[in-house]
């Protein structure tokens, strides 16, 4: 799929090298030689290219709340203050999404992001309805709800401040820091068994991680996240997803030093490649770790019968076949050892009061 390249040292901080096209695209653009040295003159002005900057563009929504019904997944109700993300992570799955927006999922996902401005009043309207009843719901599954626009834009802390109002049991996932800043909110709901907090600990290696996840915390400090929870009484599970073969290789090692912090709930996915993701992967493959890209991309293709990825509800999330089966034997060896938790955390959903008036009942 043609793309407009730049310059990798040109995209520092980012995990996408190129503006690639979209599956939806009409026009598909590339580079081509005229004979007068455009090309060369091209990459010299390319060579000079600044840091492409985060640009926030805001939207009102009719829905706060998706719906799931995927067999695979633990949660039927999800919630996401932000479509695109600046943390760059060059495996995530959500990155396709940015095509419904006639954007790329390339540099635009983690440079064009959309921010739902009204998502708070929406779901109080979802939540005090005569027909809502309460269930798990998970905040930050597709993009990060902690990525750094939210230190402006406050999005996810109306969202639990919303639900702590109503008594709303939710958990969220996040490779950021920033969610120490809700504590107050947070901490009184998880004593009352209706919060809890994923962090995503994919590696230790920090220099892995930069090239990986560009502007997500780095691992030592998510460490510190989780210590930082669970000394307030939150409870937190680590993620050690996605595991990414001859790239993530340090699994035993994230799953002890979270423990070591105070994580007692984990579980893992290995990679996915749906759509642009799998030429994005691949580019960026080339770009760091050429000597052992096609090596990867053999193991990602056993564990996906053969192609970039399989979206069989069955195998999506551990993969099929030999090298899946040593990742989920590690896995279930290494949380044996260490006592982990291997299912979700529990929460309370008896306790939900409709938010506002709808809460206060009625005379009649």
């Amino acid at each position: 799929m043609p793309a407009a390249r730049i310059p990798i040292h040109a995209v520092k901080g980012r995990g996408a090298a190129t503006h690639i096209a979209h599956r939806f695209s009409k026009d598909e653009r590339d580079a081509f030689d005229d004979g007068w040295g455009t090309l060369e003159e091209g990459a010299a002005e390319a060579e000079t290219l600044q840091p492409i900057a985060t640009e926030v563009r805001f939207e009102d929504v009719k829905s706060a709340l998706n719906e799931n019904d995927s067999p695979d997944i633990y949660f039927d109700r999800s919630l996401n203050p932000y479509r695109g993300c600046e943390h760059g992570c060059i495996y995530c799955f959500a990155r396709p999404t940015h095509s419904y927006l006639n954007l790329s999922p390339g540099l635009d996902f983690e440079t064009k992001l959309i921010a739902k401005r009204n998502i708070a009043e929406v779901l109080r309207t979802e939540l005090g309805r005569r027909s809502y009843r309460p269930s798990y719901i998970a905040i930050g599954t597709a993009t990060d709800c902690y990525q750094p626009i939210e230190r402006e834009l406050r999005l996810t802390r109306s969202v639990i401040q919303l639900l702590s109002e109503a008594r709303h049991p939710f958990a969220l996932v996040t490779k950021s820091s920033a969610v120490e800043r809700d504590l107050d909110l947070i901490a009184p709901m998880a004593a009352d068994h209706l919060a809890a907090v994923y962090i995503t600990v994919t590696t230790l290696d920090g220099d892995l991680a930069r090239k990986l996840e560009p502007r997500a915390a780095a691992p030592h400090r998510r460490l510190r996240t989780i210590r930082a929870l669970t000394e307030a009484g939150v409870p937190v599970g680590v993620s050690v997803a996605p595991q990414i073969p001859f790239v993530t290789e340090d699994m035993e090692q994230v799953l002890e030093a979270a423990w070591e912090a105070g994580a007692r709930s984990a579980f893992y996915t290995v990679v996915r490649l749906p759509w642009e993701v799998a030429p994005l992967f691949k580019e960026w493959l080339a770009l760091h770790y050429p000597q052992r890209a096609d090596r990867i991309m053999a193991r990602i293709h056993e564990m996906r019968g053969g192609k970039d990825y399989d979206a069989d509800f069955a195998t999506r999330m551990k993969g099929s076949g030999l090298w899946a089966d040593l990742i989920h034997q590690r896995f279930q060896k290494a949380t044996n050892r260490l006592g982990y938790n291997r299912e979700r955390i529990p929460l309370d959903v008896s306790a939900f009061r409709p938010p506002g008036t709808a809460g206060q009942g009625s005379l009649f």
